[in-house]
């Protein structure tokens, strides 16, 4: 969605904003650890994402403004290049997930939300038959042998040996969260590492998690950052459906981490300022004349 187009938001959760997503040129990341603090404050993050797009970027915390724009010639750009380069490094080091998710747009996760994205859009070994593509099966036997693969060995090994359809397997086995990007290369020619997710992040992997709970604790993870959201934000930023953004959202309500502004948008229980102040008094207020109509009816 084009700037222009997109519903102006109050100052004071655009400012929240800025604090909470490093939008701001006094906290601009740059430094590998300063790129893997900014992620498990944010707890999911997009990467190479702008304004145009709703939620935390790396790439909008390397610029360190609120209102930046992917150029046309990323790869001339010394922003694109700084977060391309953190990219690598925060993958290389392996401490945060990485990894095409939702729809199919790469992101970071944090940790301490793993269990619940794993909940959502992971696969379990027992469905992988049923619901997996053949060329997906094919590279998944191999990497459950070597563990770790090139891509030009692990096409040539899986027999997926056209580079398209090569290309939208790994894409599939990302979004269900079995195989990951764990390195890549440049000497002597670009190429990336393949490894099975399982192997990185074992112990986050195994949780279960039911997904109501899961729903609920991406909403609320988004919310903290974000301050409020507005009708079918968190949906576009995470790749859920917008009934289970609804969904995660109302549980917050529920528990009086949320309050509904009205329909589709939520803001932080106890949000800081005058405008918190006001929306809770309508809020209250709202409460009131529904309690008072059911008396009444």
């Amino acid at each position: 969605m084009h700037p222009a187009n997109r519903p102006q938001l109050p100052a004071e959760i655009e400012e929240y904003r800025d604090a909470h997503w490093q939008r701001e040129e006094t906290a601009r990341v740059e430094t590998v650890l300063q790129a893997e603090q900014f992620i498990e404050r944010a707890g999911f993050t997009a990467c190479l994402t702008d304004t145009r797009r709703p939620g935390p970027s790396l790439y909008v915390a390397v610029c360190g403004r609120r209102d930046a724009i992917l150029p046309r010639n990323v790869q001339k750009d010394p922003e694109c290049s700084q977060t391309w380069t953190l990219k690598d490094q925060v993958m290389r080091r392996g401490r945060f997930y990485y990894g095409k998710l939702g729809r199919r747009s790469a992101m970071f996760v944090a940790p301490r939300m793993i269990p619940y994205f794993n909940a959502l859009w992971g696969m379990r070994k027992r469905a992988e038959k049923k619901h997996l593509s053949r060329a997906a099966l094919a590279v998944l036997k191999v990497l459950r042998k070597e563990w770790e693969m090139g891509t030009a060995d692990l096409r040539a090994e899986s027999g997926v040996s056209d580079r398209k359809t090569f290309l939208k397997t790994m894409d599939e086995l990302q979004a269900a969260m079995i195989v990951i990007p764990s390195e890549v290369v440049y000497d002597p020619k670009f190429t990336y590492l393949w490894a099975l997710a399982e192997e990185r992040f074992p112990e986050e992997l195994s949780r279960r998690i039911d997904r109501r709970t899961a729903l609920r604790e991406v909403a609320r993870c988004f919310l903290d950052g974000a301050g409020l959201t507005i009708p079918g934000e968190l949906a576009r930023v995470t790749g859920l459906s917008r009934p289970e953004a609804g969904l995660g959202n109302r549980a917050l309500v529920k528990e009086g981490y949320a309050v509904m502004v009205e329909q589709g948008t939520y803001l932080l229980a106890g949000f800081p300022g005058k405008l918190g102040s006001t929306v809770a008094a309508l809020y209250e207020r709202r409460l009131f004349v529904e309690s008072t109509k059911n008396r009444r009816s």
